[in-house]
């Protein structure tokens, strides 16, 4: 690098030498090379943020939201979508997993998992359902939610959507859960896991079972748990499955704007 620039400098000064003033053009060359040197490379960036209009970043938001709400829908909607996806998946409530661990013990799994999966199939079935919530929820956003979404954390979006959305989600998802419940026999596994267990309690005591069993006051019934409690459990696993698929999205568009189909949201979440 340094030949380079002493034979640009050594062919100016050869050019110059029998001209007046050569020195000045020798030292004004020099001078020019060592701005050249330091000066800071200019740079200009087409995704400030000052250069996006707001109805673009609304509309990249928009955009952005739909595909994430398109992805959760998809992905839990699919047959085992809730069952096979590990951050959506519905356990039992925490009042049966004592309970369903002693029917494991006494060889009842079969029970549990299948009453299990009819809560998974459930939630499943009700997932479709929702679309039309989120959009009216992504359709009413306006300029300065847009804003401060795009500038706030990975999952700002998601949680605009549990402020405006989860009470809506409750009451058009219940009744869906309550028909999906029905139509996958929950209530069925349901009573067949209290059976199973209830005539396996009795039977076993003098077994480490059902000394831990009659030590938690489950000797001889299962904890009550009323059709409505598990309606409202599924439905509130089924938004919590849907606002972290919602949320997996969002952080990826975030994460890599560049990869996205849409060049707006490309434009403005580079900006961010």
């Amino acid at each position: 690098m340094k030949t380079i620039k002493i034979f640009i400098i050594a062919s100016a000064l050869g050019a110059t030498l029998a001209s007046a003033g050569w020195q000045d053009s020798l030292g004004g060359l020099l001078e020019n090379v060592q701005k050249t040197q330091t000066a800071p490379t200019k740079t200009t960036s087409t995704n400030s943020t000052s250069s996006l209009s707001n109805v673009d970043m609304n509309s990249a938001l928009k955009q952005a939201l739909n595909v994430g709400v398109d992805y959760a829908i998809k992905s839990l909607g699919a047959q085992n979508g809730y069952l096979n996806n590990p951050l959506a998946k519905i356990g039992l409530p925490k009042s049966l997993e004592t309970t369903a661990n002693l029917v494991r013990k006494v060889g009842g799994g079969k029970y549990v998992d299948d009453l299990i999966l009819s809560l998974n199939n459930a939630a499943t079935q009700a997932a479709p359902k929702t679309a039309k919530i989120f959009a009216n929820s992504i359709s009413n956003m306006g300029i300065d939610d847009a804003q401060k979404i795009l500038a706030g954390s990975d999952n700002a979006a998601t949680d605009y959507f549990r402020k405006t959305s989860t009470t809506q989600l409750q009451d058009t998802i219940t009744p869906i859960v309550k028909q999906s419940m029905a139509n996958n026999s929950v209530a069925k596994y349901y009573q067949a896991f209290q059976s199973f267990y209830k005539s396996n309690a009795g039977a076993l005591k003098n077994d480490q079972v059902s000394s831990i069993a009659n030590s938690l006051g489950f000797g001889s019934v299962l904890p009550s748990q009323k059709d409505e409690d598990l309606d409202a459990y599924v439905t509130n696993k089924s938004i919590d499955g849907l606002m972290t698929m919602i949320a997996q999205k969002e952080k990826a568009i975030r994460a890599n704007p560049l990869m996205q189909s849409s060049s707006l949201i490309k434009k403005v979440f580079s900006a961010f």
